[in-house]
């Protein structure tokens, strides 16, 4: 019953073990789906299922019926032909991470789009090229087609280079698709969560640092061969400083001069985004500005710097992916499937939280799957979606993918008529437009300060993600820093926190003894809290916290009692030793005898519980022994492990946990366990955990059921502090009015049966 007065509470209530709570309230039984249970259900096969994974293979057949044509149609297109447009340039200059033609970025623009408009669930990502992902692929190409197989560097070997690099990315990009289809049929969408926002956050700042890297030789225009090797990034500047004399002053100024304009129209975009209608489209101006500059002045004959050339026009026919390549960049492909994956997930969810609906990340894995697959199939390269392309969409008013439709048609326009019109564009104005887009991930240094601040394992996971992804590269670093994230759960949760726990002003709570000034601890009484899963890694860590907090070694205690009891019956046998009313006398002068020689080869009998049968007196080990007879003290006589946080405890561990328990229980030590989660004790039983010395009994509800219990059974034990009044009508219940101060009023509570 819970009586309330005023902002307080009173609760009256027996004491309850978790035995006699179960007695006295009946139990559902539940019954747990098994393996094959949960197997049958998945391949059930009935119209509502078949319908309802219809309807979640094909999401456009749930939104688009219901599209609000008079409303959304105006925003879509005017959002549709921004973000196409700024589509446009970034797979152009994208493709130059690739190390491909800028041509074939269109494609990684264009065929994505159409698969997630029919299979994908977010309504407000832009589908395409992402810096991350391209320079990724870029590593693969440069592997496995370096830039010294180009010979003499003639037009003939550049143009076979450019189209096995062609392959490469297409194959590449066509394996991660098909992990990552695979992942959504097997219903691994999870698999994001092994991601954290830290690592993320770091591997794409080191990707931004590689971006900038790669792309100062389009800036200025060198001959740097890559370099997809650990400490790639230092061998490359290292090239690139050792040609500088060579630099191409014509493309330096160029690229310095748009990277100006375009930081500085992006940062008025950010400043007055809630005064203007639409972001200024810095980039079009910027491309069709530099590109009309360069044809009429004629840069590529007057500095010989290096343009866009010729866009082939309309489409080439699909291909099927290298097997070859396909053996060789296995671990590529499917670093690319998760990154691509967990980076566009990432912005899907923003947005959906944003605009109340849902993203389903197994649809989101096929459907990303299947844009890769085309698009490899077409000579693309892997897609995702990039934040700034994202962010023109949703802020011009996106309300659809009918919007990602738009931006396709305006790619399309651009492959199949007015390509040319780029063709004396400089890559260093591509390569300047790529630098401007990775402001957002090179501020993302200012989470540094704030992460150690909030919390130093994930500043430590966001250094060591970023150090690893810079010099070891993107695909080791990636596998480096999920490795590393692992192993900082396995320290935390190898490492727990363990404390010892007190009540806190004289009511049921209890928090750590170190915290609080008024405080009560019952004396003879250890609370003990450990707050992690127990499992083999850690439970000698909780053995020796456990120990180190009840002040002895239960094992040292038990052993040396058990030598004490062995020297007691020989010094008795030999008459050293007289029974009195008083206790045990000394008859003779003590003679010492070597621990050696007194276990005689019998270790593990002092292993055993102490057995004073065969003596004519009981040992009290708390009074004075014979002389020459010494045992550890020990102050407590019971323990209360707090197992509420404990989620699990796996076998290895539980054996550990048994051992430790009875060395205690041999001490005289009475073991309680409290607020043990549901299905605990169950699979303690089906563990064969207890025996006659570990029992059932000692589980109790929560620590103030545990502290109670013991109260009484030492009071009722020895002199008691409390006055014990039997109620009427009961055998069982009594009145306690304490003199101890643990509680304030008088309550009812239930004496447990001896155990």
């Amino acid at each position: 019953m819970v009586e309330p007065v005023g902002n307080h509470y009173v609760v009256a209530r027996p004491v309850y073990s978790e035995n006699l709570f179960n007695e006295e309230h009946e139990k559902l039984h539940r019954y747990h789906k098994t393996f094959w249970d949960h197997l049958k259900l998945y391949f059930r096969c009935s119209p509502q299922r078949v319908k309802k994974i219809a309807l979640g293979l094909f999401p456009i057949v749930s939104w688009l019926p219901v599209y609000r044509f008079r409303e959304w149609i105006l925003s879509d297109i005017i959002s549709g032909i921004n973000t196409g447009l700024v589509a446009v340039l970034q797979g152009l200059a994208f493709a130059l991470l690739v190390n491909i033609p800028p041509g074939y970025g269109l494609y990684a623009a264009f065929f994505p789009v159409l698969v997630y408009f029919i299979f994908g669930t977010s309504r407000h990502i832009s589908v395409g090229p992402f810096p991350v992902l391209s320079l990724m692929v870029g590593g693969a190409v440069v592997r496995l087609v370096p830039d010294d197989s180009a010979g003499n560097g003639t037009s003939t070997n550049i143009s076979a280079i450019n189209e096995e690099r062609v392959m490469v990315a297409a194959s590449v990009t066509f394996l991660s698709g098909v992990f990552q289809l695979l992942l959504g049929i097997l219903q691994f969408g999870f698999i994001v969560i092994y991601l954290s926002q830290s690592l993320i956050s770091g591997f794409t700042t080191a990707a931004a640092i590689h971006v900038v890297v790669s792309q100062l030789k389009f800036m200025l225009q060198l001959p740097v061969p890559g370099f997809n090797k650990p400490f790639g990034i230092v061998y490359t500047l290292e090239s690139v400083f050792s040609q500088i004399t060579k630099t191409n002053v014509a493309d330096l100024v160029t690229s310095l001069v748009v990277l100006v304009i375009v930081f500085v129209v992006k940062e008025m975009n950010d400043r007055y985004k809630a005064k203007l209608p639409t972001p200024i489209p810095i980039e079009l101006l910027v491309t069709v500005l530099a590109a009309l500059i360069s044809h009429f002045v004629n840069f590529e004959e007057k500095f010989n710097v290096a343009v866009v050339g010729k866009l082939e026009e309309g489409f080439q026919a699909p291909v099927a992916p290298d097997v070859g390549v396909l053996q060789n960049c296995i671990g590529d492909s499917i670093s690319i499937a998760i990154v691509g994956f967990a980076v566009a997930f990432s912005v899907a969810k923003v947005y959906s939280i944003k605009h109340d609906y849902p993203v389903d990340g197994n649809q989101e894995l096929i459907a990303f799957g299947l844009g890769n697959i085309v698009g490899g199939s077409f000579k693309g390269f892997a897609s995702s979606t990039a934040l700034s392309r994202s962010g023109v969409q949703e802020s011009t008013g996106g309300k659809t993918q009918i919007a990602g439709i738009i931006s396709a048609v305006i790619v399309l326009i651009v492959i199949l008529g007015i390509g040319f019109l780029l063709a004396p564009l400089q890559k260093s104005v591509l390569a300047s437009l790529a630098l401007g887009n990775l402001k957002g991930m090179l501020m993302q240094f200012k989470e540094v300060g704030i992460l150690w601040r909030k919390d130093k394992y994930d500043c430590v996971i966001w250094v060591v993600t970023f150090l690893a992804a810079v010099f070891l590269g993107l695909d080791i670093g990636l596998a480096t820093a999920v490795a590393f994230q692992l192993l900082t759960v396995v320290i935390r949760s190898q490492i727990p926190s363990c404390t010892v726990l007190v009540n806190v002003g004289r009511s049921n709570i209890y928090r750590n003894r170190k915290d609080y000034t008024d405080i009560y601890e019952p004396e003879g009484v250890k609370i003990f809290r450990c707050s992690s899963p127990i499992f083999f890694a850690n439970i000698e860590f909780f053995r020796e916290k456990l120990i180190t907090a009840v002040g002895f070694n239960p094992l040292r205690v038990l052993r040396k009692r058990n030598k004490a009891l062995r020297k007691i019956r020989k010094m008795l046998k030999k008459g050293e030793l007289q029974v009195t009313p008083k206790g045990l006398i000394c008859m003779a002068n003590h003679t010492h005898e070597s621990d050696e020689e007194l276990d005689n080869n019998r270790i593990e009998e002092l292993d055993q519980p102490t057995n004073m049968t065969d003596l004519p007196i009981q040992i009290d080990w708390g009074a004075d022994l014979p002389p020459g007879i010494t045992v550890p003290q020990v102050d407590i006589h019971s323990i209360i492990l707090d197992f509420s946080a404990v989620s699990f405890l796996d076998f290895s561990a539980m054996r550990v946990l048994q051992k430790t328990l009875k060395e205690f229980v041999r001490i005289d030590i009475d073991i309680y366990i409290a607020g043990a989660h549901e299905g605990f004790l169950d699979k303690l039983e089906r563990c064969a955990f207890f025996d006659e010395e570990i029992k059932p009994s000692m589980f109790f509800l929560t620590i103030h059921d545990a502290v109670l219990h013991i109260l009484l059974k030492k009071d009722i034990a020895s002199s008691p502090k409390l006055k014990l009044a039997k109620e009427k009508g009961s055998s069982n219940d009594y009145i306690i009015i304490p003199s101890n101060g643990l509680r304030s009023r008088e309550c009812t509570v239930r004496l447990l049966s001896p155990v």
